[in-house]
């Protein structure tokens, strides 16, 4: 998602991590290359939990890793091929106050905790709500705030923790808003990447980089994200012990936001026969060996039985 305060002249190379960190928890990491004409800022609509006001967003610097993104690329190594050719909520109000500033690595950061707290900002960084309103799915969201400091560049990756209002649900901000216009459909240039342990629990193995899951339609790492990110370095939005799933969003897209809808346990995975099935042909051959040499140990006996009488 870019949702720009000012019109923007250029964003490329769009990544998003999100992973839910228990139900009801998500966090989200946002990197993108971008250039604009005057000093601007980014808003992510959020789908919170309403009920938590101003604290249902904790924002995570990614300062010391500015490479958060390059280190989960890294679980995706390509292949080499052999070619042959061709519910209502009760919503808490607003106090009215300054909206609280937070200073994350190369962001100045606030939470708004709804469409109608957008005037306690600086107008400079503010989406007109006549915008907002023509996507009517964020009339009761609330809305992170980055403030950009330089007009272009590729900064560190924004990142956050917020409530969400769904406990079964991943939440990737998709949405464009470049030039104060909602249109149908954007040029995307996105890549997702989310960890869930149910995604986990029904994939099979490791094929290429960019070859997709069909249990999942997404791309699945080679191995578990400790293999190959540097977890401790992530503030707590990696998790080591689980797998990282991508997807590629290239092109004229439907202009929405990617939700996913993931029963079950986020963190703990459940058997998955398909781990099994590659060493199914080393079992049959295990058990073809072992039949093998009892027959043969059972012929020796019988002929040492035969050469006594």
């Amino acid at each position: 998602m870019c949702c720009f305060a000012q019109y923007v002249l250029n964003v490329t190379d769009t990544k998003i991590f999100a992973r839910l960190t228990s139900p009801g928890m998500q966090v989200l990491a946002y990197e993108m290359t971008y250039e604009s004409a005057e000093p601007n800022a980014m808003a992510l609509p959020l789908p919170t939990d309403a009920t938590k006001g101003e604290s249902a967003v904790r924002f995570v610097s990614l300062e010391d890793f500015e490479h958060f993104f390059s280190h989960l690329e890294r679980g995706f190594p390509r292949i080499p091929r052999m070619s042959i050719g061709c519910s209502e909520s009760k919503i808490v109000t607003s106090s009215r106050g300054a909206i609280e500033v937070h200073q994350v690595g190369d962001y100045i950061a606030s939470f708004v905790p709804s469409l109608a707290d957008f005037d306690r900002l600086d107008p400079r960084f503010v989406i007109p709500k006549e915008t907002w309103n023509l996507i009517p799915q964020y009339k009761d969201y609330g809305f992170a705030v980055f403030q950009l400091k330089q007009l272009a560049g590729k900064p560190h990756p924004m990142a956050l923790e917020f409530a969400s209002r769904w406990n079964d649900r991943v939440f990737f901000p998709t949405v464009h808003i470049h030039d104060g216009e909602v249109h149908a459909a954007e040029a995307f240039d996105h890549m997702l990447y989310m960890q869930h342990a149910q995604f986990d629990s029904v994939v099979g193995g490791y094929v290429d980089s960019d070859i997709h899951d069909p249990s999942t339609e997404f791309v699945r790492s080679k191995e578990v994200a400790s293999g190959f990110a540097d977890v401790i370095k992530s503030n707590g939005l990696i998790a080591g012990d689980l797998l990282v799933h991508r997807k590629e969003m290239r092109g004229l897209l439907a202009n929405q936001d990617q939700i996913l809808t993931i029963a079950g346990d986020p963190l703990v995975p459940h058997f998955n026969p398909k781990h099994y099935k590659r060493l199914a042909p080393w079992g049959v051959a295990a058990a073809a060996c072992a039949w093998f040499l009892a027959r043969r140990g059972r012929l020796k006996k019988s002929a040492m039985a035969v050469a006594k009488d």
